[in-house]
């Protein structure tokens, strides 16, 4: 079995702003900070992303604050989504549904997101029932470990043992975190990193967007 985790930002959809709007009336909300954003949100994790917000602007990093920071960013995000003008990424339906229709693949996620969050975005962009199982950034800061849960993850829904981990994602962080996995890296330049800083992090596969997959799709039917 072929296992692949994908990000959602800027891999698989765009929410025209949904995100950010989100995270900025939650600070504003529960916290009073009406301009929050001094902090860089590109393949990071909703948990380290409020614990740097916290930390920058004198707020408690305790699982109470936590905790309202993400109840009200869950509440912006439903309202958000309807209200931009996002969209899904090319390439990714005819992608997914190739993906989807073979036995020796399980797709699954590996996002900076909480659970709730992903499930929001890809409800909205009706592609949610694509994926079975996943790791997300409800608990841990750094998105290596988010990785390692993810991985977790496949194993415990799987019947059979995988044969490889290929993570497909936008970011650096996400070549990263593939490695520290032992797993493949599919780099995609659709998000805010262009192609030439993705490839001095020495993907495996780098392509301009999913639309010209089909070197990866050769790749995952060759592998021994």
């Amino acid at each position: 079995m072929i296992v692949l985790l994908f990000d959602i930002d800027g891999t698989l959809l765009l929410t025209g702003g949904a995100g950010l709007a989100s995270l900025r009336g939650a600070m504003r909300d529960e916290f009073g900070v009406s301009d929050p954003f001094q902090v860089e949100l590109s393949g990071r994790t909703d948990r380290g992303i409020a614990a740097e917000l916290f930390a920058r602007h004198a707020i408690e990093n305790c699982e109470p604050n936590w905790q309202r920071f993400r109840d009200a960013y869950l509440r912006q995000l439903a309202l958000e989504l309807p209200l931009r003008q996002g969209s899904v990424l090319p390439g990714v339906l005819s992608l997914l549904g190739t993906l989807s229709a073979r036995p020796d693949v399980a797709l699954g996620l590996l996002t900076g997101n909480v659970r709730r969050g992903a499930a929001l975005k890809l409800e909205h962009y009706r592609l949610h029932s694509y994926f079975a199982f996943g790791g997300y950034g409800d608990d841990h800061s750094h998105r290596d470990l988010v990785a390692a849960s993810a991985l977790y993850a496949a194993r415990q829904h799987l019947n059979s043992p995988h044969r490889d981990v290929w993570v497909i994602g936008d970011t650096p962080l996400d070549i990263r975190c593939a490695r520290a996995i032992g797993a493949r890296s599919l780099a995609v330049a659709t998000g805010s990193h262009p192609q030439d800083e993705l490839q001095a992090c020495e993907p495996d596969l780098l392509l301009p967007t999913l639309e010209s997959a089909d070197d990866f799709l050769h790749r995952i039917h060759t592998i021994p």
